[in-house]
């Protein structure tokens, strides 16, 4: 996996207690160049950000050391200095510096060095979240393309882009996704009964949310089903016990692997073909179609590609069952070509689209939305069971060979996710479609 080949404009090696690696985190373990002026700026726009929001800061004297408690600010309700969360500086001068030099993703990559920590990363990143739009002052938002770096055409989700992408993320390790997942290995918001969720619920919740699936698609006896993304098999594996024949596509080769064993375990390999195959390379025509939050890889400028596929694969009377992480369409216009910290490290080439691009993409496709559910709230806690679990066992993810800095990018990577779930700045959708004057009954 490469996480970071951008050239190397470092001065000097960062990072409290052990540091970062140079030759694997060549971004995190140097700090970037940047001048003292927009160094300056970035510590006035974030200082004044900051203490407007309900959180603390509190600064450290030195890397790794005990943070001297915050004064409170004039006026600040007791409630606020106790309950808050905490924004603990280590490194001041390199935090400013490296969100002067690199926006957000400074700001990603300075916790990857443990310049900053806090006490309660998902409370503090969803007070971020929720002010998104007040972070930074309004005259100012329309310099974003000074700091905000553009997305590398290396990224781009060609058909041979795809494939990189998806193994840079996906071709980790499953013995990592196994540290985290429910047995089920479902890598997609779960849909529980009652919330707040507990973790014995999650492997039922999973099942819940692709039987909801196979149902808005009429998967039943006989159906030809098409999957798009395989992850590691269940859905085709609760879909070929309803007595589907299914053929489920995917880019990743680890994922393939474990999917067959997984499937022959299951005992219904004679009902299920896994191959490795991008989208746009499948023929044939299928009752079915279901996609679970393999959009959100596809990059805007494919979505026409990806509904004309879905549109084309459909024979008469079928059914697309989609599952999308979406945010709001001007977030949304907001982020498009600009290279973030999750696009840089976690998932390289995707967006996350909307609901209007949605509508908008499908019904060009020839593609008509008869069902859309959001539950966004399910999947925060999926995702707070996940990272309860990744941070639990330290030792387990550093056996696997993935080391500290890792594992503070994927429980960064985790919160992020989690708070933009619970400020509501991301939702999680189900949605059917059908071809354009169809009645949307299809096959059951």
């Amino acid at each position: 996996m490469t996480l970071s080949t951008s050239p190397d404009t470092s001065v000097r090696i960062v990072g409290p207690r052990p540091p970062a690696d140079p030759e694997r985190w060549p971004d995190v373990a140097r700090l970037p160049r940047a001048s003292a002026l927009r160094t300056a700026i970035a510590r006035r726009i974030v200082e004044g950000a900051l203490t407007r929001l309900p959180l603390r800061i509190r600064h450290g004297d030195g890397a790794g050391s005990v943070p001297r408690p915050a004064a409170p600010r004039p006026g600040e309700p007791a409630a606020l200095r106790d309950g808050a969360p905490t924004l603990t500086l280590h490194d001041p001068a390199a935090f400013h510096r490296r969100i002067g030099a690199d926006g957000l993703i400074g700001f990603g990559e300075s916790y990857m060095a443990g310049e900053w920590d806090s006490d309660d990363l998902v409370g503090l990143l969803t007070v971020l979240a929720t002010h998104v739009d007040d972070l930074v002052p309004a005259p100012l938002r329309r310099l974003r393309g000074l700091w905000a770096h553009r997305r590398p055409l290396r990224d781009r989700s060609t058909i041979e882009g795809a494939r990189d992408n998806i193994q840079r993320h996906y071709d980790l390790s499953n013995d990592l996704f196994t540290l985290f997942l429910d047995p089920s290995l479902t890598y997609s918001s779960a849909l529980f009964d009652t919330l707040p969720a507990t973790p014995d619920a999650l492997t039922a919740a999973q099942h819940a949310k692709i039987d909801r699936l196979l149902d808005l698609a009429g998967v039943g006896p006989g159906t030809r089903l098409l999957e798009i993304g395989t992850g590691w098999g269940e859905l085709a594996i609760r879909a070929a016990a309803r007595g589907a024949d299914v053929l489920t596509v995917t880019l990743s080769r680890e994922q393939r692997d474990l999917a067959l064993r997984r499937i022959a375990e299951a005992g219904v390999a004679g009902r299920v073909a896994v191959e490795l195959r991008d989208y746009r390379e499948v023929e044939g025509r299928y009752d079915a179609v279901v996609s679970v939050e393999m959009i959100e890889a596809v990059g805007a400028e494919f979505w026409p590609a990806y509904f004309t596929a879905l549109r084309g694969l459909l024979a008469p009377g079928g059914r697309v069952a989609l599952q999308a992480i979406t945010m709001p369409h001007d977030r949304m216009l907001a982020t498009a070509r600009t290279h973030t910290w999750i696009s840089k490290y976690v998932f390289p080439g995707g967006l996350i689209p909307s609901p209007d691009a949605l509508a908008r993409e499908s019904a060009a496709a020839g593609l008509d939305i008869t069902h859309d559910d959001g539950f966004g709230d399910h999947y925060a806690e999926t995702l707070r069971l996940w990272r309860e679990r990744f941070v639990d066992d330290p030792d387990a993810v550093d056996a696997l060979g993935f080391d500290r800095t890792f594992r503070r990018m994927w429980e960064l990577y985790l919160a992020y996710s989690e708070a933009g779930f619970r400020a509501r700045y991301l939702d999680v959708r189900q949605l059917r479609l059908v071809a354009t004057g169809e009645d949307g009954e299809g096959p059951r």
